[in-house]
């Protein structure tokens, strides 16, 4: 086409690209307005696929009115050939940025990254899948604000896919169940975003491979290898939001409007936990095993087995079968490497005379929660000191009744099997991902490793909640090599910490916010536990306390395990924690 040209009332000035379309730098002539027009080929009109895909990209963009979404202004026909008029867009693609290495510093990537979520969630409240969330569908202005492009294989919830067998997309940002051809959801938006996240930190891709046979391989059967990300030093919220949406499960995704919520969060803040660099902290070489700690599979007790809950987001259920039946065995075997002095550590200030005494207790939707005062603490087996600021702790462990209701308020499905009348137990089978948005949502967050450990222990160094008695007797663990059942999180009895918080000691092990790098033995435990396979570079988080399917060296005050991320098991539950006092502001 010879340039200018008229197409209507728009002037073509400038040819900007293209295949199966051509686009142009166009004016409006009525009112002056620079715009882009997308005319398709006289050979791509050809193919009705392709027509219908163009025609569809008009129609779903045109009905789209947001910051973060390019705008469609006109469309129509000419000589056969579709065309439409959309915003005239300066700057670059974020697949340009990322190549010159132009993304900026972590809070320009963050401030991309969630407008590019803003958008997102935007057309999913319009029962909308992109299905081709990458760098190149991503516009980044030079005044900084993005634009979401390219509604060309974007579909609504109800429509089916183009043709049975058929995916569309871009390989290296398809979910497993994209590629696979399984029903898609808006969640495949979610784990390519987390591609682009990725790829925003690192400059290189998640998976790395020379064929589509091997992208799709790699995909469908290989875990991300996170090595990149933890080398980039970047605070561990994004880096854990970035193993999150890149989930092989959809159900262990977090929906877009979770993310763009995170996003906003760590954006701007300074000196607060998203300016935490990840950090593995590793085992200290040299510790052993102990010898006192049974290795052998546990027999089931005679009386009923609890209701099992599904997984709230987690693997196949045969696995989680699996590791009902063969966890106990083999997570002791590693349960007692100690933990370093010092790790947890985030003392700060234990209080002024002119602060007000603290409530020894308070209310709050999701369950009461007892004071833990400032001051030191003799913890570690050799009950070295430490000291913290006053927290709060949950008195129980949260219980399926108080998960449910945050399963509601998240709109998120209730798992077939979820233990409904059972809403006074502790919630297990749930990720430490799944616990941590869990605390979120209650104005709460995971306790830190010594956090833990002086709730359970107090200030005087006790072995066990409850004191130095070794009689597994004392709390709901394993006993004589049978396993008991789990018990409500209220049940009163011996294993009390002298603050009055029950259970620490037995029924549910406990989540706490600690990364880890695993001993050889807890690699070796999980291979048959987690599928795939759990690699050491992927993320692995603490656990303590307890199990009524652990033994009582499992209940040591100052003893811990590492599960991955994403294991999750009947006896693994979690309790929260909310800071007493406002941080101290810099002065």
């Amino acid at each position: 086409m010879d340039l200018p040209a008229r197409l209507g009332k728009y002037e073509l000035i400038e040819f900007l690209g293209g295949g199966m379309s051509h686009v142009y730098r166009a004016t409006d002539t009525l009112i002056g307005r620079t715009v882009a027009v997308k005319i398709l080929t006289p050979e791509g009109s050809k193919d009705q696929e392709v027509r219908e895909r163009f025609l569809q990209e008009a129609r779903l963009a045109g009905n789209i009115s947001h910051e973060n979404v390019i705008s469609i202004f006109d469309f129509g026909e000419i000589e056969g050939c579709p065309f439409m008029v959309m915003e005239f867009l300066q700057g670059e693609s974020l697949r340009t940025l990322i190549a010159n290495d132009a993304t900026g510093n972590l809070q320009q990537k963050l401030e991309i990254a969630l407008q590019a979520s803003r958008a997102i969630e935007y057309i999913h409240t319009l029962s909308m899948i992109h299905r081709d969330i990458k760098p190149d569908n991503i516009h980044v202005s030079s005044k900084g604000q993005v634009k979401l492009i390219d509604f060309g294989i974007a579909k609504l919830q109800d429509l089916s896919r183009t043709r049975a067998g058929f995916v569309l997309g871009t390989p290296y940002y398809m979910a497993p169940e994209q590629i696979r051809g399984e029903r898609i959801t808006p969640l495949v938006d979610v784990y390519a975003f987390g591609v682009v996240l990725f790829e925003m930190m690192t400059k290189v891709k998640p998976f790395k491979s020379s064929t589509l046979e091997e992208t799709f391989q790699k995909i469908l059967m290989e875990d991300v290898d996170f090595t990149p990300l933890v080398q980039t030093g970047i605070p561990h919220p994004v880096f854990e939001l970035i193993v999150q949406c890149l989930a092989k499960n959809p159900e262990q995704r977090p929906p877009i409007k979770v993310v763009r919520e995170r996003l906003e969060k760590m954006r701007g803040v300074s000196g607060a936990e998203s300016a935490t660099p990840w950090t593995a902290t590793a085992e200290a070489p040299g510790l052993g095993q102990s010898a006192a700690v049974a290795t052998a599979p546990v027999a089931t007790a005679a009386t009923p087995a609890p209701t099992k809950a599904a997984p709230a987001f987690g693997a196949k259920p045969e696995i989680a079968i699996i590791a009902a039946i063969a966890v106990v065995g083999l997570i002791v075997a590693y349960f007692v490497v100690r933990p370093k002095t010092g790790i947890g550590t985030d003392a700060g200030p234990t209080g002024t005379a002119n602060q007000q005494p603290l409530a020894s207790t308070i209310d709050t939707p999701t369950g009461q929660m007892i004071l833990i005062p400032a001051g030191p603490f003799q913890s570690g087996e050799d009950r070295h000191q430490e000291t913290l600021p006053d927290f709060y702790i949950d008195k129980i462990e949260v219980t399926n009744a108080a998960y449910e209701q945050y399963l509601k308020a998240r709109n998120r499905p209730i798992p077939d099997g979820f233990p409904k009348d059972r809403g006074d137990y502790p919630v297990t089978d749930i990720s430490i991902y799944d616990a941590r948005d869990y605390a979120e949502w209650a104005g709460k967050r995971l306790p830190k490793m010594l956090e833990w450990e002086k709730a359970a222990r107090g200030t005087d160094g006790r072995s066990y909640p409850w004191g130095n008695d070794t009689d597994a007797q004392n709390a709901n663990l394993l006993k004589d090599g049978v396993a008991g059942t789990l018990q409500p999180a209220n049940t009163e009895g011996k294993d009390v910490s002298p603050w009055g918080i029950l259970n620490m000691g037995g029924n549910a092990s406990e989540f706490v916010y600690e990364i880890r790098t695993p001993s050889a033995g807890a690699m070796r435990a999980f291979q048959t536990l987690v599928t795939p396979p759990p690699a050491a570079n992927e993320p692995w988080y603490t656990f303590r306390g307890g199990s009524y399917r652990l033994p009582i060296a499992s209940a040591l005050t100052y003893e811990w395990g590492s599960v991955p991320a994403r294991f999750h098991g009947p006896d693994l539950g979690f309790r929260c924690v909310r800071d007493a006092r406002p941080a101290p502001q810099p002065q």
